[in-house]
């Protein structure tokens, strides 16, 4: 060991040199913010919104419609199923909902993207689906830039439909008092028991064909998936007003028929709608009831449709959206007719 001297002498050096190469190296460059790239108008107050994700590195297509009344307004934000909304595989193809929201004081967000994602943050990028943040997008990302671009009131509700019914409850919990209200139809509210895990890998991985479910949240018995299990936490939807809705999978009339127009026009074969969209429903409503019974017994208030009919399909969404239409608009302070 050195003298006392030499050792200061050398730290002295040691410093000098470690600032001379923090001096010499340039400073990393600001993150690059969530930014509107592009507007597309449709005409009658309906565009489509191009916003870069940072989170992501990507452009993500928004549909928009304006509200009816100029003034500020809240913001409904709408998020497809498991097929993320192209190839007219949403809520604008499968439903009347951007119409019958179209003549509302409201106005709505509704995403394009995310096949397969839960709108969550994944752990890894997935080598078929790629990087998803959807979780840092939808609740930090997004909002301020599309509600400035609104010039929204900064009160807003969202609603998911099977997959995201589960991602929306997720994304309240997330950010607690963000959202007003959410609305879950089909949602399965359950994702870290082993049904719900098997429910999730399922949509990630055979449905949506990512290589694996792991790269969301990590192995099945990892605390990513309590963490975005909304039962265990449905504490955190406290002071957030919440919707439920769930059929019991058997099927009815009309949209179990050969009358209802998504059959017609062949988005889906009427067996495979039963034969599956059954069952998928049947575990959904008992995922549903299990989290009303819980939000009851927290004493958090709960809107529940409870369904005594219908398969995991469109039409019923459908149907939802406008049973529930009060429940959303009275939660933001948004007229009903």
């Amino acid at each position: 060991m050195g003298s006392p001297r030499s050792i200061l002498h050398w730290g002295v050096v040691c410093a000098l040199l470690a600032a001379g190469s923090a001096a010499a190296t340039p400073a990393s460059a600001a993150p690059e913010p969530a930014r509107i790239v592009s507007a597309d108008p449709g005409g009658d107050r309906r565009e489509t919104v191009t916003v870069f994700s940072p989170a992501m590195g990507k452009e993500i297509p928004i549909q928009i419609v304006h509200a009816a009344d100029p003034a500020p307004r809240p913001t409904l934000y709408l998020l497809n199923g498991s097929q993320g909304g192209p190839n007219q595989s949403g809520w604008d193809a499968q439903t009347d909902a951007l119409e019958f929201l179209r003549d509302k004081d409201i106005n709505v967000v509704n995403p394009i993207g995310g096949s397969s994602s839960y709108y969550t943050d994944w752990q890894r990028d997935d080598p078929v689906l790629g990087r998803n943040k959807w979780q840092t997008f939808l609740d930090d990302e997004l909002p301020p830039v599309i509600e400035e671009y609104l010039h929204a009131d900064g009160k807003r509700a969202l609603a998911g439909v099977s997959m995201s019914g589960t991602s929306a409850l997720n994304l309240a919990i997330a950010k607690p008092g963000f959202w007003n209200s959410v609305a879950s139809y089909s949602g399965c509210a359950q994702t870290s028991d082993p049904v719900g895990h098997e429910f999730v890998r399922l949509t990630v991985e055979n449905w949506g064909g990512a290589r694996s479910v792991e790269n969301m949240w990590g192995p099945a018995d990892g605390p990513a998936w309590r963490a975005n299990d909304p039962l265990l936490h449905a504490d955190e939807l406290r002071g957030t007003t919440v919707y439920l809705s769930a059929g019991n999978g058997v099927p009815a009339a009309p949209h179990d028929t050969p009358a209802d127009r998504r059959v017609q026009e062949g988005r889906i074969p009427l067996p495979i709608q039963i034969t599956f969209g059954g069952p998928i429903e049947a575990a959904v409503h008992y995922c549903t009831v299990n989290l009303e019974d819980r939000l009851h017994a927290l004493n958090i208030p709960v809107t529940v449709d409870d369904r005594l009919e219908g398969t995991h399909s469109w039409g019923y969404w459908e149907d939802e959206l406008h049973r529930s239409w009060p429940f959303l608009a009275q939660s933001v302070g948004s007229r009903i007719s």
